[in-house]
């Protein structure tokens, strides 16, 4: 399987993600050991995670992502074949709230590292921007850890174009560490919130993406069809914004695209998004081996150029 660089790192990533969100949630452990092993036996390298996965689930505090990683990398001993990114900034504390202080950092780094049962993140990411902390104390922190030897590179997610571009220059002036991938929503019917501004800033700076939502809560699956349909999975419920006349109008194209290629409608969806110049590798989440098939096709995938134009006619948010 081809990889791709991130960033301007020394990364060279699977074309898909692994979205580590799953975990603890709608897998347990022995099913996400499962789902796991064959993804890296397909050919892919690149998991995706968070601290604060999966505190959403009743019982749940946080850190069940990255437990079950780091047991599942134990067992396997399979540390070096992994490039494993996570993610910090999140609120894990219900009554907390999202912060990126260099206390906050270098604390949590030291949980999601115990979790994992490692000791260093190829990519550690801030998750949300804290719009109380400077810029600068950020990456500070950041780079003690990369100096230290606990964190490879960094990345950031969810940021405004307007911050983003702030800690890019930040880095440049101040000498201190770059932001190397950038993580946003960011699909075919959830086109405009990376395009219209940040896409620009990532290629201008070169900086890899790695988008969430890749098939907008399983909607670019093809699976709900009505909302007879959102019933099908616990995620089901956030798949209702998108059954308007644009979204039914995206699904229709790549059902006739899917059906050219004899793929399926999720792989035809994450072969768009490989295609876009500034996204290196999608972040998809699959519950069993048969979803894996979806994203193995996907990364053969090559769509041509008046088929990529259908698409992207049928989800033109202009």
């Amino acid at each position: 399987m081809d990889k791709r660089k991130l960033g301007n790192t020394d990364l060279l990533v699977s074309p898909v993600t692994f979205g580590g969100n799953v975990f603890g949630w709608t897998l347990d452990e022995k099913k996400s050991f499962e789902v796991l092993d064959g993804f890296i036996a397909a050919g892919f390298n690149f998991i995706d995670t968070a601290d604060v996965y999966s505190r959403w689930v009743p019982g749940n505090t946080g850190g069940e992502s990255e437990t079950i990683i780091g047991n599942w990398m134990k067992s396997r001993n399979n540390r070096n074949q992994i490039i494993l990114a996570t993610k910090v900034g999140s609120n894990m504390d219900p009554n907390g709230k999202k912060c990126l202080s260099k206390k906050y950092i270098l604390e949590a780094v030291e949980a999601s590292l115990l979790r994992l049962k490692t000791d260093y993140v190829d990519l550690y990411q801030s998750h949300y921007d804290d719009l109380e902390t400077p810029v600068e104390e950020t990456l500070e922190a950041y780079d003690q850890l990369i100096r230290a030897g606990k964190i490879r590179w960094i990345g950031a997610s969810n940021f405004s174009a307007e911050r983003f571009k702030e800690s890019l220059e930040t880095s440049a002036r101040l000498s201190l560490p770059k932001y190397q991938s950038f993580q946003p929503e960011y699909n075919l019917y959830k086109r405009e919130g990376f395009e219209k501004e940040l896409e620009q800033i990532c290629l201008d700076h070169q900086v890899g993406v790695i988008n969430y939502y890749s098939l907008a809560s399983g909607f670019l699956t093809g699976k709900y069809r009505s909302e007879a349909d959102l019933g099908k999975s616990q995620r089901g419920s956030a798949v209702k914004e998108f059954m308007d006349p644009r979204g039914f109008r995206i699904l229709k194209a790549l059902d006739e695209v899917s059906e050219q290629y004899n793929s399926s409608v999720a792989s035809v969806a994450l072969a768009w998004l490989m295609a876009r110049p500034s996204v290196t590798s999608p972040i998809a989440s699959v519950t069993s081996l048969e979803q894996l098939k979806n994203l193995t096709k996907a990364a053969a995938l090559r769509l041509d150029v008046e088929v990529i134009s259908i698409l992207d006619e049928a989800s033109a948010w202009e």
